[in-house]
């Protein structure tokens, strides 16, 4: 696919080379030049509240050395500062650097989404990483839309129809009728970023980016080299392409794969506490005899217990308490609502969980009652044969993951896609069903990533994990083999998502060198992943880590198909039942 490289031309910001002139050299945007008067701005830096964490976390982040919070202002659209509207981001900063030759200045931290409010992240990283913290001032930010900044709500009128892209058609239509919205992207966040190091005095700026983060911080550097310090991509997209449509598009895949290849082993292994059987296979078998993910009920134990504790490891035996509640029977009987309260009752007697399991568990069960209630409210709704209703939902997750780029708006391609995922990733595929063709399909744009020029962009890097189910690891590579200069560190029979610090010496003391030196370890570099809980050694899944320390796998692993024809055995001649999506995670 094209990288299109002509976003500041399209901009204004940047003449045109004359006709028969060889092309310019960009020049980076002078975001201080840009934004006039907001320069000079004064920032009231205060007492910092962070709603979105536990009271107890919140407490501990606000011992952090230095910590206060402030909202500066920037242009609405950095593109035509001159217009006069400006919006709000909230900005938290720390002061744990030791003054002198040795700091090196600030390092942001995004945490993904897109959309996840990352204001705590600068005390969070503090905390982390204490080493780097005695270098860096880390700062946390809400992006543009999102949390404490300046919103992005939007509202439409639900149309009379089942029909899910319908209702999607009207879900975007609504939203670009919002004036925010067009404003709400990677670009404008990335001139965010560039604004919040003016603001604070400083040359250059660091940046830790998990997940969609590693996506705003490719573009960040790939717009302003002369500034990008050090940059960590920690669990990447594939920021080698022009939009985000690959990174979802392998997302469903990477699930079925992290399931079926790390979690049921981990089950079948250890028997003696889940006593499901031996065999992962066999489990899977239970699994999908017991309806799988084809029933609402199934999806909301996949949404809510087992895909959260494939981005944490840790989380596995909440996850494997789970599976065998329902692999190893009897079936629960009664309602939605009925039959999560038996599986999780007898999720929570499975020996061995500690205080944090069981508090997932039951975080996770208040969810899914909660997802439960809200179906039963729409269904409540559909019957009602009232007014036309408005709906208002939070839109800052889709607007930028839709207006980073043009995804593909033919609905019989995603037809096949739904068909492909079917056959290839049957644990995920019923939950993508419910909701037709992704947003992005309605969803016109002309934005995408610019092309890093290899003359200017900054070494980088990557830092990545084997069966990784959220940015999976066939991203990471191509954003390796894609941004100039990039280094990447792979870690073998681990599938969490967002790992530095990951504790061991392989991953974070290269990182931590680079961050302190500059220094980049070579081109790959491969690391052994930790045990699992209650596991005295790590064990060999998936593919194969390289002596060039790249891995070596298959979205389709062999115990992967072999899952997919159990699946196709027991689904022949049978219908899929029906389910609703009302309830389920935006990001499931």
């Amino acid at each position: 696919m094209a990288v299109v490289a002509g976003a500041f031309l399209a901009s204004g910001l940047v003449p045109a080379p004359a006709a028969g002139a060889a092309p310019a050299a960009k020049a980076e945007p002078d975001t201080a030049a840009l934004a006039g008067a907001l320069t000079k701005q004064a920032v009231a830096w205060g007492e910092c509240s962070f709603p979105s964490v536990a009271p107890a976390t919140e407490a501990e982040l606000k011992k952090v050395k230095g910590l206060a919070c402030a909202t500066v202002q920037v242009p609405r659209d950095w593109h035509n500062p001159q217009d006069g509207n400006t919006i709000g981001v909230r900005v938290s900063k720390t002061g744990t650097a030791y003054p002198g030759t040795g700091r090196q200045g600030i390092a942001l931290v995004n945490p993904g989404g897109p959309g996840g409010e990352g204001l705590p992240w600068g005390a969070a990283m503090a905390m982390r990483s204490p080493v780097l913290a005695s270098q860096y001032d880390f700062v946390g930010f809400d992006p543009r839309g999102v949390g404490q900044s300046t919103p992005l709500t939007c509202s439409y009128t639900v149309p009379d129809s089942t029909d899910q892209n319908v209702i999607s058609r009207a879900k975007v239509e609504g939203c670009l009728k919002n004036p925010l919205t067009k404003f709400i992207t990677t670009e404008q966040t990335a001139y965010d970023m560039d604004f919040i190091r003016v603001l604070l005095g400083e040359k250059k700026t660091s940046y830790i980016g998990y997940s969609y983060g590693t996506w705003l911080g490719t573009w960040y550097a790939t717009t302003f080299p002369s500034k990008a310090h050090r940059f960590l991509l920690d669990s990447s997209t594939d920021a080698s392409r022009p939009t985000l449509e690959k990174t979802w598009d392998l997302q469903p895949r990477s699930r079925d794969r992290q399931f079926q290849e790390a979690l049921l082993p981990y089950v079948a292994r250890n028997d003696a506490k889940y006593k499901a059987g031996t065999d992962p296979l066999e489990i899977r078998r239970n699994w999908e005899k017991a309806g799988g993910t084809r029933e609402f009920a199934g999806m909301l134990y996949a949404a809510w217990f087992i895909i959260p504790a494939m981005y944490d490891t840790t989380q596995y035996p909440s996850a494997a308490s789970m599976v065998a509640a329902l692999a190893k029977g009897p079936a629960p009987t009664g309602t939605d609502a009925e039959k999560l309260e038996q599986v999780v009752a007898k999720a929570l007697v499975t020996p061995g969980l500690t205080d944090a399991n069981k508090a997932f568990l039951n975080k996770a069960k208040g969810n899914a009652l909660e997802a439960i209630a809200k179906k039963d409210s729409v269904e409540r709704k559909a019957s009602y044969q009232g007014g036309a209703e408005v709906e208002t939902w939070d839109a800052a997750f889709e607007a930028i993951r839709c207006q980073d780029g043009q995804w593909n708006q033919n609905l019989h391609y995603w037809t096949y896609w739904q068909a492909d995922l079917t056959v290839n990733a049957p644990f995920i595929a019923p939950i993508m069903a419910l909701s037709g063709a992704p947003l992005c399909a309605f969803w016109p744009t002309t934005n995408a990533k610019p092309a890093p020029d290899a003359k200017t962009f900054p070494k980088l890097l990557i830092a990545q994990t084997e069966l990784d189910a959220a940015t999976p690891y066939e991203g990471a590579l191509a954003t390796a083999n894609g941004l100039p200069g990039a280094k990447m560190i792979s870690v073998d029979n681990e599938g969490s998502h967002g790992i530095f610090p990951y504790n061991t010496d392989c991953v974070d003391d290269p990182i931590v060198a680079y961050f302190q030196t500059g220094l980049t370890p070579k081109k790959f570099t491969g690391c052994q992943g930790l045990p699992l809980p209650g596991e005295d050694k790590t064990v060999e899944v998936g593919g194969n880590l390289g002596h060039d320390g790249k891995i070596k796998i298959k979205m389709i692993t062999p115990q992967v198909r072999k899952a997919n024809e159990i699946v196709r055995e027991l689904l022949e001649g049978t219908a899929t039942p029906e389910a609703d999506e009302k309830g389920l995670p935006a990001n499931a």
